[in-house]
């Protein structure tokens, strides 16, 4: 028997739920890449926020390519099971906050119709770095940027918006991008130049774009684990997600209308994101992507097992305070050291079943910004780096099939590259000064040594 509208009364007594009425929530969120970190991190805290008395906050679903969500969450009324998982045991919460899962590819009109909906006032996005349709050089790509991507669909909402004389929207993305809120807004307007010059004066007079950072380790949901949670509900969950105690969101206090009392439920309304993004983007996750790759090269499966390397955990703890904290500016009261210390503890968690390969995926996406900003701002100021380097040659074993096929939007042109440069070229062929990254880092002589290159 599935989670349901009609079966939630069923679970156990005990289990926290969300104590408002769903059916006289209206939706004022439409969120496009409604995977399991949206579920555990920004629809959490938007049920919370609805349960603390902030009500007509519900979520309207986007996927954009896979029916898998929808499949998972529109026979259970859009209800699913957060289960924070620690050490000390399992804490699960039904959450409410999603109303329906629409499926762009099959009902392009309904999406549209979604984000034209007068009491819609933010749209949000978990799409990964890939969603955003960008070319190596940072611009729009505009070969991606098509009828399937989220600016077609954010376009054909604003207009029918603009027509009827409606508010705009505040566009908030929750990806691993730096500086997100001003990049989303510079690819917008990138698209509207070519679509229609005059939306894009109505997009920049009315919506905005504020800056997030957002932090909660989310593992892929696997069967096992669902089978585990039937067991405690005693009711089919297929829509579950489990994640750690810890979550984080900071988010720039900078909206076009109306937003849900995410502060009140933890989220932090700050002036300037960039100290904890930054911090974020080079420190936790520059040191998950160097345990994905250095991790698989020794055989090890999930996070709490690298990180149990003394090896691995003496290198990353490096990774952190040596060579990334220094090129970091903290906001006041941002205790970097502290920080590195959490981080470690969070990897080292023994509950969570974090898939080395779930991090090691897009690397070509993540790496610029993950890593070699760390390393050129190390250079600028004449320090080494010594594990990042060791991290970016496991990379590149990586991309050589060290660790089997590899996931990337770019694999076909990384892996092309790597056969034919072989191993010991392949650091030139990427890094050297007419590399793929060479708009990030450049390679010394030193550097590609260090990288068998």
């Amino acid at each position: 028997m599935r989670l349901s509208a009609a079966t939630l009364e069923q679970v156990p007594v005990g289990m926290q739920r969300f104590a408002y009425d769903r059916a006289a929530q209206k939706a004022g969120i439409v969120h496009f890449g409604i995977g399991a970190f949206h579920r555990a991190h920004q629809a959490w805290y938007t049920d919370l926020a609805m349960d603390a008395g902030d009500r007509d906050w519900g979520i309207d679903g986007i996927s954009l390519r896979s029916p898998e969500v929808a499949e998972q969450m529109n026979p259970q009324d859009g209800l699913y099971t957060v289960t924070e998982r620690d050490r000390t045991g399992d804490r699960t919460r039904a959450v409410g906050a999603v109303q329906r899962v629409l499926i762009a590819p099959r009902d392009p009109e309904a999406v549209i119709a979604a984000l034209a909906a007068p009491g819609i006032h933010i749209v949000s996005f978990t799409v990964t770095e890939k969603g955003y349709c960008r070319a190596a050089d940072g611009s729009l790509d505009e070969a991606q940027a098509g009828p399937g991507s989220l600016y077609h669909f954010v376009a054909q909402g604003l207009r029918q918006r603009r027509d009827a004389g409606l508010s705009g929207l505040t566009l908030l993305s929750c990806d691993n991008l730096a500086d997100n809120g001003p990049r989303l807004a510079q690819l917008m307007v990138e698209y509207l130049d070519r679509k229609d010059s005059t939306l894009r004066a109505w997009f920049e007079a009315e919506c905005t774009c504020p800056a997030t950072m957002i932090d909660r380790i989310v593992p892929a949901t696997t069967d096992p684990v669902r089978t585990a949670i039937e067991i405690a509900l005693g009711l089919r969950d297929e829509a579950a997600v489990v994640t750690e105690p810890f979550s984080q969101w900071v988010i720039e206090d900078r909206f076009a209308g109306p937003r849900p009392a995410w502060n009140r439920v933890g989220a932090e309304l700050v002036a300037d994101v960039a100290p904890y993004e930054n911090a974020k983007l080079r420190m936790l996750n520059g040191a998950h992507s160097a345990l994905a790759y250095l991790g698989l090269g020794r055989g090890y499966t999930y996070v709490h097992e690298a990180i149990a390397d003394p090896d691995l955990r003496t290198l990353i703890a490096s990774l952190m305070l040596d060579e990334a904290a220094p090129t970091l500016t903290p906001a006041p009261g941002q205790d970097l050291t502290a920080y590195s210390g959490a981080l470690l503890e969070r990897f080292a968690n023994p509950a969570l079943h974090h898939r080395l390969t779930q991090i090691a995926m897009d690397g070509s996406q993540k790496i610029p910004q993950r890593w070699l900003a760390t390393l050129a701002d190390n250079r600028r100021q004449g320090r080494q780096c010594p594990a990042l380097l060791t991290a970016v040659s496991a990379w590149l074993d990586h991309l050589c099939g060290q660790n089997g096929q590899v996931d990337d939007p770019r694999a076909e042109e990384l892996t092309r590259l790597a056969d034919r440069s072989g191993r010991s070229a392949l650091g030139e062929a990427l890094f050297g000064p007419a590399g793929l990254f060479a708009d990030h880092w450049t390679i010394t002589a030193s550097d590609a040594k260090r990288l068998g290159s």
